[in-house]
């Protein structure tokens, strides 16, 4: 991936929606009583949390080496850890970049074809997709009274209000002309490289078929339902970090899960900005005020962008002093 000055650009200000966003959460806040609130954060609860999310972490790596295994690619389980949190530790600099960066990785130090890695890898994030769905839908379900209001005044009047203005004729124009202009690029690269987009699309067609030819797929969705289950513990336990939430019961914890994985599907840098704002307002719907919300997502964002950036620093010196490897299949 090259970073010229249009890809630059676009990042930057994906970057500053994002703070801009954090500003916006924190304008007319008691700054000092918030900081307060962070600062007399229980560490123990805060800890807990952030272990949690490692155990996620090594989750995930298990969950990815099957599904190499499934297309025979006989992978190191550390290698494929250290991809996964690389991916994470490129995500905090750029949206969605962690994912090629492991994918990288894993041709560094294991010889997997990228496509190949990165079929693995649009194969994982649906299942996530998936339970994220799921999960929403339970949200709604058990918790009906307390999320309508907030689902009906914040998200479908705004939304309601701008289809409103919008000028349906120029929307479908728009919609033609982006498909031409696909269907175009698509005829124009295939004639181009040929060869090359035909073993592009092989590798791609390989990682997408990993999941359906994994023998033990219930050890795969039961890795996918632990991952979910340790993130939804983490937020649990930094309930109790601070006194202004430490009353919240377990049903605040998955709605908070929701909102944030919500967030986290945002373009941003690490979810900054929006993760507050959603799980803040995820909180306030449990008569927690916003002031305290933010402090809550303020510390478990904080702790694993931490965790991120020491894990992070270590696995890629580890991989940068690693040679480049023979293929392993």
């Amino acid at each position: 991936m090259t970073l010229d000055l249009k890809t630059a650009v676009k990042y930057l200000i994906m970057l500053l929606i994002g703070v801009g966003i954090l500003y916006l959460a924190f304008r007319g806040q008691d700054l000092q009583k918030i900081w307060l609130e962070i600062k007399t954060a229980n560490l123990f609860y805060v800890i807990i949390s952030a272990l949690s999310v490692l155990i996620a972490y090594v989750l995930r790596a298990l969950r990815w080496q099957m599904l190499y295994r499934s297309i025979h690619y006989q992978v190191s389980f550390l290698n494929v850890y250290h991809g996964v949190i690389i991916g994470y530790f490129a995500n905090l600099a750029l949206p969605r970049f962690g994912e090629v960066v492991r994918c990288s990785v894993m041709h560094k130090t294991e010889n997997v074809p990228v496509f190949s890695s990165l079929g693995t890898v649009i194969t994982e994030r649906l299942f996530d997709v998936l339970v994220l769905f799921i999960t929403g839908l339970a949200m709604l379900v058990f918790q009906y009274d307390v999320v309508i209001d907030f689902l009906y005044h914040r998200i479908y009047q705004n939304i309601a209000n701008h289809l409103m203005r919008v000028n349906y004729v120029w929307l479908v124009a728009f919609g033609i002309i982006m498909i031409l202009f696909f269907g175009v690029l698509f005829y124009l690269l295939r004639r181009r490289v040929g060869k090359k987009f035909l073993r592009i699309f092989v590798s791609l067609r390989q990682g997408f078929g990993s999941y359906s030819k994994m023998k033990n797929k219930w050890l795969f969705l039961l890795c996918t339902f632990a991952i979910w289950s340790f993130y939804l513990i983490s937020m649990y336990c930094c309930l109790y970090a601070i006194p202004s939430t430490s009353n919240l019961h377990f049903n605040a914890a998955f709605t908070a899960l929701v909102f944030s994985g919500f967030a986290m599907a945002a373009p941003v840098q690490g979810g900054i900005g929006v993760f507050h704002w959603m799980v803040a307002q995820s909180l306030v719907l449990y008569a927690i005020s916003f002031k305290d919300g933010l402090a809550y997502a303020t510390i478990i964002h904080s702790s694993q962008i931490l965790l991120i950036l020491v894990l992070g620093c270590f696995s890629a010196f580890l991989i940068l002093l690693k040679p480049d490897s023979k293929p392993t299949r």
